[in-house]
């Protein structure tokens, strides 16, 4: 851990923060430690809100470009795309059955959110953004060309008329370290376009869209 944060040029002072942040539940539950979702949710903040500064700053576009942009930007997948630069993979910490399958995408991503909440607790804003600027900013060109199936679709149903699209969870299955979740999205509630599974809610409904874009016809599918 110490030579992987000496390599991103991070002076850390409580090395437990970043631990943490890349203990998975898994690891967690079968080590009686702790896991790395409130860094998480910190680290989700403090992204969201040097993204948006980040665009305000250099982008001319108006507010509705600009947010399209901050998705992708922070999207699951293009979380993964930061996090593989830095090689975050190799220094998670999962628990036995999960180190065999190795950490998916929404796990990296989860990591890759709390070890910037981490930063940000341990040395403060200058050093996290410090960090955006070497790990992120280089990457963006890559991840803002990324595909968004959700943002695609909706656009895609908006384009001949105002019907509305909704994503429903269907089922939740296995323990609090390990969901799976499938998603259908619905055209006016009632019509079944596609249908998704993933190890969080966000993947499942990407993948829904995806499912609906490749079928193409809107009004033919089942009906609720």
């Amino acid at each position: 851990m110490t030579l992987f944060l000496k390599r991103l040029g991070l002076p850390f002072k409580d090395l437990s923060y970043y631990e943490t942040a890349l203990t998975h539940a898994s690891f967690a539950y079968e080590n009686q430690s702790e896991k790395n979702e409130r860094l998480e949710f910190l680290g989700d903040a403090v992204l969201g809100f040097l993204m948006t500064d980040y665009l305000y700053r250099t982008d001319p576009s108006d507010e509705g470009v600009m947010s399209k942009k901050k998705a992708k930007a922070v999207s699951e997948e293009a979380l993964v795309v930061y996090a593989a630069t830095i090689g975050l993979k190799e220094h998670m910490r999962l628990g036995r059955g999960e180190a065999v399958k190795g950490a998916n995408g929404a796990m990296v991503a989860d990591a890759f959110e709390a070890l910037m909440g981490a930063i940000y607790l341990d040395l403060g804003l200058e050093y996290v953004s410090l960090f955006f600027n070497q790990v992120i900013k280089p990457n963006l060109r890559k991840t803002l060309e990324i595909r968004d199936h959700k943002s695609a679709l909706q656009e895609l149903i908006h384009s001949g008329d105002k019907r509305n699209i909704s994503y429903h969870l269907i089922r939740e299955s296995g323990p609090s370290h390990d969901k799976e979740f499938e998603v259908e999205v619905r055209l006016d509630k009632t019509i079944r376009l596609g249908s998704g599974i993933g190890k969080t809610k966000k993947e499942a409904e990407q993948r829904a869209a995806k499912d609906a874009l490749g079928k193409g016809n809107y009004d033919t599918e089942e009906t609720v």
